[in-house]
């Protein structure tokens, strides 16, 4: 193997915490993903917040602070290999950077750091293969997010996409526009505007239609009760799912559920037809 991984981890600091000036010999990559943290990089002091990715190099002079009242977690790797040195060369990123919280870059780095631990059955060529993909996904989202920043007008493709790829990974939640714009960085009005003009609908259009997806599912093919559902596919509640379904059916779930049922298959290839045509721009 050209990569090899010398420390992978989470760290969760909920008291005080110093790790004193260190000058590193191997990569480093740090992904504060809850609270806060204050880092000082060859002198200069940063300050470490959800989003906030260090990528440092062997030589770099690194000190981590967290306070008694910030809570801080992150994942952290130190790696090195003549892979990684030809990967860091490609793009030569800068120290610190802002990306989303990606959920497929976090559970990217949680399977990673699963496999590195595991004493059962070790796969280094797995965990090889694992910490490249990590690689290859931090440096496009680096550099798709330097992009649009970068622009006097932002890539309202690229920004849009952003905003529905946190869309899907969080529409079984309640999540805010709020929340969702500051993760990709712009105002709730603006990432509203970029989303509609790209895709045609909303933002929580959106979510509904992806929770509704999950819902015929689930009707269809699980004995989950109507109640469950609704709360599993992120409406809340089941009055709040059952006014959705029907304001885009035109039916009740329950009514749905029981044609289905009962081998109503004209009906049930009308309502595939249309839920195939509805969700077509989502």
């Amino acid at each position: 193997m050209d990569t090899e991984i010398l420390v992978c981890g989470y760290s969760y600091h909920k008291k005080p915490f110093i790790l004193k000036n260190r000058i590193l010999d191997t990569f480093l990559f740090r992904l504060q993903v809850q609270g806060k943290s204050m880092v000082r990089i060859n002198g200069n002091s940063l300050d470490m917040n959800p989003g906030n990715l260090l990528l440092l190099k062997p030589g770099d002079l690194y000190e981590l602070k967290v306070d008694g009242e910030s809570r801080s977690g992150d994942y952290f790797i130190l790696c090195k290999g003549t892979w990684i040195q030809h990967w860091w060369e490609s793009f030569e990123p800068q120290l610190f950077n802002r990306i989303p919280l990606d959920e497929r870059i976090l559970s990217l780095w949680n399977h990673l750091y699963l496999e590195n631990h595991q004493t059962l059955i070790p796969d280094d060529q797995l965990v090889d293969y694992l910490l490249r993909s990590l690689c290859l996904s931090l440096k496009r989202t680096i550099e798709g997010t330097n992009a649009v920043h970068k622009q006097p007008e932002p890539n309202t493709k690229f920004v849009a996409d952003l905003i529905k790829r946190y869309i899907e990974d969080h529409f079984m939640e309640q999540f805010s526009i709020k929340d969702l714009a500051k993760n990709v960085g712009l105002s709730v009005s603006r990432a509203s505007h970029l989303f509609k003009e790209t895709y045609g609908t909303t933002i929580i259009q959106s979510a509904i239609n992806m929770r509704l997806k999950y819902a015929i599912d689930r009707m269809k093919y699980t004995p989950m009760t109507l109640e469950i559902i609704a709360e599993s596919c992120g409406f809340g509640s089941y009055s709040y799912f059952h006014k959705a379904f029907k304001k885009r059916f035109g039916t009740s779930p329950k009514e749905y559920r029981d044609m289905f049922d009962q081998g109503d298959h004209n009906y049930n290839q009308m309502l595939t037809r249309i839920t195939s045509e509805q969700f077509t721009n989502d």
